[in-house]
């Protein structure tokens, strides 16, 4: 008898036992989806993990239903690195699945179909059960999987379904909005077949009781005979001539114009020959010479660059290198807005051959870049996180960008891993080489190369020779003291962006916080605008005139009035983005001012306009929150001005100097990439404090070895690893009393040294569920393993309590 191990699309621990029939055993191997029945009559889509002659003795195995594909979907090393996911972030193999496999590949009882709008469907090529579903959805619009069973056997479902999804009649509703669409622009032309069977003396005189229409079929015929290749933009005729839609319309109704469509993708603003990338200089040979070496060994690299050395470059000739040698690469980026160079750069180059891959694609464009994958059509993949999960055939390079970018491990979405530490496991599974890149690395990975578990290789040289930037602190309570300050700048500050705009150069203002003010504050009584659903204050957004909660999205009118003491006494509290933006347009009336954050480029394509806008020279100021420092590289900007940097170093979190350092130094790269005469002005009331000291010494060395002392001094990792368990009710004394039970099976297991809390979170209600936290911190080394092992336990005795299966558990590893 043969059994399977089966990964279900559900967060629930390990695999499933079930009997595979003798008549699929033929061709039944690991890494194929299968059709299985679970907890009743609800259906799954499953995968194969391990086929294995073990009968279960506890209970009678239920029958596999059906096999879907005709050859494994998911290569053994991507099964092996799920595996390692689930044992080393604590996860389920079940919401590995659901994040790595498009909705569209893993159908189950809960998935909706509906007909393909505007679709004629050809009945007489479909079979008895293709025609049934058809009709039944067309008379009912939307039908779940479960409902099919009625009138389709349940081993021929997903088979009827997978033939009306590739005939294209149906689709998977999904109710996702498509959030980057192709732009599609309206052209016109002048119906040639009209004018060859009139003449055009005829067709003017139709046209003598409209002379609007006339005139508008004159300006496109005009243009069309001037330069017949070149396509006539609607937009265009209608803002030069004055004409009106309907004018237009009744052409098209006459046949005599025709309108049609061309897509435009806004990204690929790009159109010119692509010129050939640069050699190499002497400092970039010699980096990628030790990279080389480091390959040769089988170790993989930190290539710690400066801004603006040529880190692309040499990423550029290792991945032309890998292609060349008939092996595939991906290109990780934290964020997918960040692709425009590098893409146009490689587009011409490798054509179909470059794939992209992220949250951003539509279903059904996620299951054509997954074919498109396991059939090896595409050489090179450039996408985000999730991108690490695809069923590559022979991948050979793996690229990390900005590596130490937090959006690698994002807490919002499970599973939680660090895409940047699950590379490293991968490029072993399939035997690659891993390049991590990154100006300012994270303080682990750069241990990790001084220990020699990684190359380390540095760039320590601007590409061309161009300088550095110039970092110069200034003292805000001093000029303060002396009222040398208009609002939140120093008069020096505003001098030097005056010389700069006179200069006709760009000036960039980083202030990495959102909304307008932090609070409104009633002055008589004190009351401040809490957030209903979390214990946070409500951030003033101006713009919108409302208060928003930036954890959970509630949004309220603002207050005329104090609702506690009703007095109009009402002050806005700290500073945020778009009151750094107000005083600069107000203090600089004759430039144009812009603002990037993240509610700024909310509307379609205000990232790529605002990008279009910087590089044609048409923003002189631009104000802006982390987003800027990340992908801009633009000649003209001379000046980052950073009016509060204090407020990003008293923040709670072990990894707050870190951050700022590495913020600060990012957004000063953006500074004189092409003259060398960048500056950077820092505005702090604490100019003495010892990352301001050590940025301005721009000494790498020097600030590593101050955070790795730090970090030895606290036990904070590098030298510990930690492990932060957070739990979750809405009734507070529940989660509470479920805490302290928790913590108390720890302490039976581990060191009391090793566990912190349980105690109420920064936050300690969000979305109206309570949190507690338990943050552990174990040793490193064999010791790590054998203690975690001890952890499980303790979670699987917590599990244990009835009373406490309703509590939400969320583990983070690595935190």
């Amino acid at each position: 008898m043969n059994f399977a191990q089966i990964i279900l699309p559900l967060n629930l621990k390990g695999t499933f036992t079930y009997k595979v029939p003798d008549e699929l055993l033929g061709n039944f191997q690991i890494g194929m989806r299968v059709l299985v029945s679970f907890r009743g009559k609800k259906i799954y889509t499953g995968i194969v993990a391990e086929i294995h002659q073990n009968d279960p003795e506890t209970f009678v195995p239920k029958e596999i239903i059906s096999i879907l594909d005709d050859s494994p979907i998911l290569p053994k090393e991507q099964i092996d690195f799920w595996h390692w996911i689930s044992e080393y972030y604590m996860c389920n193999l079940g919401e590995i699945y659901r994040l790595a496999f498009p909705s569209s590949l893993k159908l189950e009882s809960e998935t909706y179909l509906k007909l393909k709008p505007n679709v004629k469907v050809d009945f007489e090529n479909l079979d008895v059960n293709e025609m049934y579903l058809i009709q039944a959805l067309e008379v009912r619009q939307l039908i779940n999987v479960t409902e099919i069973e009625a009138f389709i056997p349940k081993k021929d479902i997903v088979k009827t379904v997978k033939s009306l999804i590739d005939l294209q009649y149906i689709e998977i509703d999904e109710k996702i909005a498509e959030k980057y669409k192709a732009k599609e622009i309206a052209y016109l032309r002048v119906n040639e077949e009209e004018l060859a069977g009139n003449s055009l003396p005829q067709i003017l005189l139709s046209l003598k009781r409209s002379p609007k229409q006339q005139e508008m079929f004159l300006a496109i015929l005009e243009k069309q005979t001037e330069n017949p290749e070149k396509p006539i933009r609607k937009s265009e005729i209608l803002d030069e001539g004055n004409f009106s839609h309907s004018q237009l319309k009744s052409l098209v109704d006459r046949n005599l114009v025709q309108e049609y469509f061309l897509q435009k993708d806004r990204l690929e603003a790009y159109q010119g020959e692509i010129e050939e990338i640069e050699k190499l200089t002497h400092e970039q040979l010699q980096a990628k010479k030790e990279i080389d070496e480091a390959f040769d060994e089988g170790r993989n690299v930190l290539l710690h660059g400066v801004t603006s050395s040529g880190k692309t470059h040499i990423y550029l000739e290792k991945i032309e290198e890998a292609v060349e040698s008939g092996k595939n690469v991906l290109f990780l980026l934290p964020e997918i807005s960040l692709t425009k160079q590098i893409v146009q750069r490689l587009e011409k180059k490798y054509g179909k051959e470059l794939g992209f891959y992220h949250q951003k694609l539509t279903d059904f464009e996620r299951v054509e870049v997954w074919r498109r994958i396991k059939n090896n059509d595409i050489k090179i993949l450039i996408g985000t996180r999730i991108a690490l999960f695809l069923p590559y055939q022979n991948l050979g390079l793996i690229v990390v960008d900005e590596e130490h970018d937090s959006a690698y491990k994002p807490r919002e979405v499970s599973p939680f891993f660090n895409a940047k530490d699950a590379t490293q496991m991968l490029s072993k599974f399939y035997a690659a080489n891993l390049i991590l890149g990154s100006a300012t690395p994270s303080v682990e990975s750069y241990y990790l190369a001084k220990k020699d578990k990684l190359k380390y290789v540095f760039l320590g040289e601007r590409f061309g020779k161009v300088k550095l930037p110039e970092f110069e602190l200034i003292n805000f309570k001093e000029e303060q003291d002396s009222k040398k300050i208009i609002g939140n700048f120093s008069l020096k500050l505003i001098d030097e962006i005056k010389k700069e705009l006179e200069r006709k150069k760009q000036t960039m203002i980083l202030h990495n916080r959102r909304g307008y003010a932090n609070v409104i504050e009633c002055e008589t009584c004190g009351y401040v605008n809490y957030c209903s659903n979390c214990d946070v204050v409500m951030t003033y957004h101006k713009y919108s005139n409302e208060m928003k909660c930036h954890y959970c999205g509630q949004k309220a009118s603002k207050p005329k009035v104090c609702p506690k003491c009703h007095s109009e006494n009402l002050n806005e509290r700290g500073v945020g983005v778009e009151q750094i933006h107000e005083e600069i347009s107000r203090l600089f009336p004759d430039s144009e001012v812009d603002r990037m954050d993240v509610d700024s480029m909310r509307k379609k394509f205000a990232y790529e306009k605002l990008y279009e806008k910087i590089e044609e020279g048409e923003t002189d100021i631009i104000v802006g929150t982390q987003m800027i420092s990340k992908g801009l590289d633009f000649d003209n900007i001379e000046l980052v001005a950073i009016p509060r940097a204090d407020s990003m170093l008293y923040v709670q979190d072990f990894r707050a100097e870190e951050r700022a350092y590495q913020l600060i130094t990012q957004v000063s790269g953006r500074a004189g990439r092409i003259s060398g005469e960048g500056k950077v002005l820092i505005q702090t009331y604490n100019p003495q404090h010892s990352v301001f000291q050590l940025i301005k010494e721009n000494n790498s060395d020097k600030i590593y070895k101050h955070f790795l002392e730090e970090r030895k001094k606290f036990l904070y990792p590098p030298f510990v690893k930690l492990i932060m368990i957070e739990l979750k009710h809405r009734k507070e004394d529940k989660v509470n009393r479920s805490a302290q039970f928790l913590g108390s099976v720890l302490r039976k297991y581990l060191p009391e040294e090793c566990i912190l809390g349980p105690e109420k979170s920064p936050i300690g209600k969000l979305n109206l569920m309570y949190q507690y936290q338990i943050l552990l911190k174990l040793p490193r080394g064999k010791k790590y393993s054998e203690m975690k092992n001890l952890v499980l336990q303790s979670l699987e005795e917590f599990d244990e309590i009835t009373a406490y299966q309703s509590i939400k558990k969320m583990i983070f590893v690595d935190f």
